[in-house]
């Protein structure tokens, strides 16, 4: 189980290396569009308005800093459903995934 000091440290790296990540390219853009719908969906709902897993529409995720959710597609949420994305996505793709869903997704861009 992790401990909170090194949430916090995950947190604050995910922080970090925010401004530094490029935006994914269209075609990855693209491809993380389906991601979401389709794989997020699968729990989320196929509109994101919640499911297996809570709604990711921006009235539900107003509240949550972007690190926070940024960190939850990587890593997931232990003693959960939700699984970590780290093996298939950058940090680049997780900030524009958490963007656009902050944003109004699927709708936004």
């Amino acid at each position: 189980m992790l401990r909170l000091p090194v949430l916090l440290a995950l947190a604050a790296a995910c922080a970090a290396g925010a401004a530094d990540a490029p935006a994914p390219a269209a075609a990855r853009r693209a491809e993380l569009l389906h991601l979401v719908k389709q794989d997020c969906g699968s729990c989320h709902g196929l509109t994101l308005k919640g499911g297996l897993g809570p709604p990711l529409v921006a009235a539900a995720l107003g509240d949550k800093p972007a690190e926070s959710l940024k960190y939850t597609i990587l890593y997931g949420r232990r003693g959960t459903p939700m699984p970590g994305w780290r093996p298939f996505l950058t940090d680049a793709d997780a900030e524009w995934i958490t963007a656009r869903l902050l944003e109004g997704f699927p709708d936004a861009r």
